[in-house]
């Protein structure tokens, strides 16, 4: 039985429908990518399917029962919950009762607990969450919160974007869902979170219609594309790759279908212009139909066209952007950078790696010379001209109209050399120009990016900063960017959570190695993992390697030496003699999983497919090793004793 059936829906904004009657269905079991440009209404759909907005016409019907969860793509929260009362938040009358019973028990831990009132009032709502069977409900809370690494007490004001999405799917997954619904569920969240939301969607098995523009993550994630264009849905089966070849062809088979009904249209439009000819023959079946013909054109939407991009790098700057001498950086306690040098060159595309929190920020600051480093020099190159593109949009003012933000107190703007008018600018960023005296609030996520990139290429600059530049963007205007800043001239240091962006746009990468430190590596996110990969199975060969030095050291253990090793003798204790009979057995099975893990581990396709996978047999391995270690010095003493 489908989880999800939309019938003949329409909805329009204005005078534009984002669904012209438009038909979807979903499977148990599918994991469904809704791709679409910015603005044709995928969170609108979104909204209707998850019974919070709603249509103009058609009907969504849902499987009786079915328990969904929904993740917006801003999730509101309330700053003064904890983060355990936003995830039971969604949990319906019982989170209430779950919320104030985690209260009450983490009070009654306090020194100065109030222990006449709290043990009757835990006693009170015990009853109240036994009677509605709750109590799975609080396990399955606690379980996604260790599961997503949240602080169950920590308020919700406190956490940051990536740990906001992080606690949105945490509470959308506490109420074991049937159907899932995620728009953007990679903004915010660092590239590792994402590889480990990508596992985590595919080993759960559940239903997932899910918005998002991440290349990678719909090769991955998906089983079917379903697309939002000009009011209609297309179904492609397979991923992403798969549905780009499909769609090639689909908007081939449609020009040349339009061209061919508007040259019929304009040979009727000659033979009417005749007059004379027309009203002599009486042929009235085709002056009907010329008129069909022109309501079937005045109705046809057009696809809508690309973004235009241009960006003026201005003036050259110096050969040398910024040079970095054993540059450390601490706040408190902390070191966000430890003893970090490079060389930057003009031209040098730099994408910067790194969980969220590890100081990618800071790092860009030291760099640019905006921060004081507390060791270390720093030495910045000439004629610098540096234009930041923030994530958070602060750049905009809400109530602030298209134009002024783009050109304040002129109508024109400046593009090498070039005037143009800010009208026609915004127009190059698929602004109508019906919408250039619109306030900046009227705007979705997608169309506030293409704002603030307009913006950032309406002044000169030979150095950029973007800051995750591609969240809710389109993929039509990704690759557009990625062609851009490939032909850039000037320096380009690029945060950003998208790994083919990344791989398709940086010449060298800064990563986060842990503990404040930071390594440059040439090349893009795939030749960094690749490194990593390959350096996670040196060390597990070395590791291993080591291992069986130290064996070869100790006395032989092999199974079959095992069997024909005289019984221990008679002044070990009975449990003593027992447990020096069974170590060989032990240590065998150690060493063969030791070889087991190892072959895995040479596998190249492991780091691709299961990178976590690849992570957790290293750190089995290493645990093989002490294993190994203490039973070789264990049978070594037993037998001394012995």
């Amino acid at each position: 039985m489908p989880h999800l059936i939309l019938s003949d829906a329409s909805l329009a904004f204005g005078h534009v429908p984002l669904l012209d009657h438009a038909d979807f269905q979903l499977d148990p079991g599918e994991r469904v990518a809704l791709i679409g440009r910015n603005g044709c209404g995928k969170s609108s759909l979104l909204r209707a399917l998850a019974g919070v907005g709603a249509l103009d016409d058609g009907t969504v019907w849902r499987q009786p029962g079915i328990r969904m969860g929904y993740v917006l793509q801003e999730p509101p929260f309330d700053p003064e919950l904890s983060v355990f009362e936003a995830v039971v938040a969604g949990m319906g009358e019982t989170s209430a009762l779950l919320a104030e019973y985690h209260a009450v028990s983490h009070a009654l831990g306090d020194a100065d607990a109030d222990h006449e009132t709290l043990p009757a009032r835990m006693h009170e709502l015990h009853k109240a969450l036994e009677a509605r069977d709750a109590w799975s409900f609080e396990a399955q809370a606690e379980k996604v919160i260790q599961r997503f690494s949240l602080d169950p007490d920590a308020r919700v004001g406190s956490l940051s974007g990536g740990q906001k999405k992080r606690l949105a799917l945490a509470q959308a997954l506490a109420v074991s869902p049937d159907l899932l619904l995620l728009d953007e569920p990679t903004n915010h969240l660092d590239v590792a979170a994402i590889e480990w939301l990508e596992e985590l969607l595919i080993a759960s098995g559940t239903t997932l219609l899910f918005i998002t523009h991440d290349r990678r993550f719909l090769d991955r994630v998906c089983t079917r594309i379903v697309e939002l264009d000009r009011g209609r849905l297309l179904s492609c089966p397979g991923n992403f790759t798969e549905y780009q070849a499909k769609k090639a062809q689909i908007l081939h088979d449609e020009s040349v279908q339009n061209a061919k009904f508007d040259k019929f249209l304009a040979q009727e439009e000659v033979w009417i212009r005749k007059g004379v000819e027309a009203r002599r023959t009486r042929n009235e079946g085709r002056v009907l139909r010329l008129e069909q013909l022109r309501r079937e054109r005045a109705a046809r939407r057009e696809r809508q066209g690309k973004v235009e991009l241009a960006l003026d790098a201005g003036d050259k700057s110096g050969k040398l952007v910024a040079e970095l001498e054993h540059v450390s950086k601490r706040f408190g306690d902390k070191t966000v950078v430890r003893d970090f040098s490079c060389r930057l060159q003009r031209g040098d595309k730099i994408g910067l790696i790194g969980p969220n929190g590890a100081g990618k920020t800071t790092l860009l600051r030291l760099i640019l010379g905006e921060l004081q480093a507390d060791e270390g020099s720093v030495r910045l190159g000439t004629k610098l001209q540096v234009a930041y593109f923030d994530q958070f949009r602060t750049q905009l003012d809400e109530e602030a109209a298209l134009v002024d933000v783009i050109s304040p107190g002129s109508d024109f703007v400046e593009i090498g050399n070039e005037k143009k008018h800010v009208i026609g600018y915004l127009g190059d960023f698929l602004f109508a120009p019906q919408r250039a005296r619109s306030p900046v609030k009227s705007l979705s996520g997608g169309e506030r990016n293409r704002l603030l990139l307009a913006r950032l290429f309406a002044r000169p600059a030979n150095v950029l900063v973007l800051d995750e530049p591609t969240n809710d963007l389109d993929i039509e205007t990704l690759e557009l960017l990625e062609e851009l800043l490939q032909n850039y001239s000037g320096t380009i240091f690029l945060v950003s959570h998208d790994r083919a962006f990344l791989d398709n746009v940086v010449t060298q990468t800064i990563a986060a190695e842990g503990d404040g430190v930071w390594r440059e590596y040439a090349g893009g996110y795939s030749d960094w993992a690749s490194y990593q990969a390959q350096r996670r199975k040196d060390e597990a060969a070395q590791a291993s390697a080591d291992a069986k030095a130290r064996s070869a050291q100790r006395p032989a253990a092999p199974a079959a030496q095992a069997a024909a090793k005289p019984a221990p003798p008679r002044k070990l204790s009975f449990k003593d003699a027992r447990e020096l009979e069974a170590l060989p057995a032990s240590i065998a099975a150690l060493e063969d999983e030791q070889k087991t893990l190892s072959a895995r581990l040479a596998d190249p396709a492991l780091y691709q497919s299961a990178p976590q996978e690849a992570q957790d047999i290293s750190t089995r391995l290493a645990r093989i090793d002490d294993e190994l270690l203490a039973l070789l010095e264990r049978w070594e003493a037993l037998e001394a004793k012995g």
